[in-house]
């Protein structure tokens, strides 16, 4: 079967869905960022449940993937979406109409898990449609309009905060998802080039898993991109309390500060499409790790020196989101390109790893952080250094000695057809 036999839309529509699938989630984390100092004084939440709105729905995020990663292997990618979308849209109505922070931790949740359907589906496609570095090309493109949708977060987010209150934030999400169910129902055609009839047997979950869990090219790119997604999730659960309570930016001009970064991140992004072809994935993963440590530790030191100012932060931030606009496009198609046939379950693994990673921060940021500002800039700063040395360590060894991709043997067929 030909790439052009395997792609039943055009490549364009593909890069629409991709971008709308993976843009659902900065959407449900970083729009409602700037009103989240408001809605913890307005629900009377202490800073640890207000932290669990987000850290709370990435768990669920994660978890569900591991659900339906199989089940779009058993069933294909469309209906998995369909339903993922339709429950994700009503949890937004359910968080925007929320009294009490556990109300709104509940809902959440559920948009979490619906949520993991639209990107685990997103990934699975990638590796559905292209050959690994066709595949990590393509995953920057759907992660450019990832990053168009986080460049609209923050500005829209102040925005609705100062002119029609928190809830507003979690509303918009509804009317995104709504429309982006109508227009899969639409125009999406299924991508699984043959459904896994065995897919749920439990035997055969376990041995699909087990191979998974089993090949280092697997594990090398999905800890690169779950310790990239540790540094962004620091700076995102971090960043309203540090720039508004500590550095007294208004809700407006924090927002504009997430449109920069957001539009860094993309041209990460394009710098990736650019260097793969030069460099190949490995090596281009290499140079950004540079970036990626240079970054985070100056701005650890510069927190330590008692330089506590927002370009003090933003300035080697920019330089981590750069390097951050590589390694997640490479890393999310790296984890999944060695199991064509397995490509839901290994996407929703990979995705299982980089959110329990974000939720084990979250419970961290939580501890140490507190509403009044008093903790400061420490744990951003300390957050950020932490997880930049850590991406440059799984860049430089991981990556180099484990990151060709080889297709895993057991699972070169689908199973039960071998």
């Amino acid at each position: 079967m030909t790439l052009a036999d395997r792609a039943p839309m055009p490549p364009a529509w593909v890069v629409v869905f991709l971008s709308l699938l993976l843009g659902i989630q900065p959407l449900a984390t970083d729009l409602y960022l700037p009103a989240l100092p408001v809605l913890t004084v307005a629900l009377g939440a202490p800073m640890a449940q207000a932290q669990a709105t987000l850290s709370a729905l990435l768990l669920a995020f994660g978890c569900a993937q591991l659900v339906w990663g199989p089940i779009s292997d058993r069933y294909g990618r469309r209906p998995v979406l369909l339903a993922g979308l339709a429950a994700y849209t009503l949890a937004a109505v359910g968080s925007a109409v929320a009294t009490s922070i556990e109300q709104l931790i509940v809902w959440r949740i559920l948009q979490g898990a619906a949520m993991g359907a639209a990107v685990m589906g997103a990934r699975a496609i990638v590796r559905d449609l292209y050959p690994p570095v066709e595949g990590a090309r393509m995953m920057s493109k759907g992660l450019s309009g990832l990053g168009i949708f986080a460049c609209i977060s923050g500005p829209l987010g102040g925005w609705l905060t100062d002119h029609f209150g928190w809830r507003a934030t979690l509303a918009v999400l509804a009317v995104f998802s709504a429309a982006t169910l109508a227009l899969v129902a639409l125009r999406f055609r299924e991508t699984l080039p043959q459904r896994n009839p065995n897919a749920l047997q439990p035997a055969q979950m376990l041995r699909i898993w087990a191979g998974i869990a089993r090949h280092p090219t697997f594990w090398a790119w999905a800890l690169l991109a779950a310790a990239s997604y540790g540094g962004l999730f620091t700076f995102l659960a971090t960043s309203s309390f540090v720039f508004i309570t500590v550095l007294g930016l208004s809700k407006t001009q924090y927002g504009l500060l997430m449109f920069s970064m957001s539009a860094v991140y993309i041209a990460g992004t394009f710098i990736c499409r650019r260097l793969i072809p030069r460099l190949g994935v490995r090596r281009t993963v290499a140079l950004a790790a540079a970036f990626t440590l240079t970054g985070g530790t100056l701005c650890g030191i510069a927190a330590w020196l008692g330089w506590h100012s927002v370009w003090a932060i933003m300035g080697p931030y920019y330089l981590f989101i750069l390097a951050h606009g590589v390694h997640q496009p490479c890393g999310q198609s790296g984890a999944v390109s060695p199991f064509p046939h397995a490509a839901g379950a290994a996407s929703a693994l990979a995705g299982f790893i980089m959110m329990v990673t974000a939720f084990l921060m979250g419970l961290w940021l939580g501890q140490r952080m507190s509403p009044d500002g008093a903790t400061g800039v420490y744990p951003l700063a300390n957050g950020l250094w932490f997880w930049a040395v850590l991406i440059a360590g799984v860049a430089w060894t991981l990556v180099q000695r484990h990151g060709e991709v080889r297709p895993s043997p057991q699972m070169a067929t689908p199973a039960g057809r071998a």
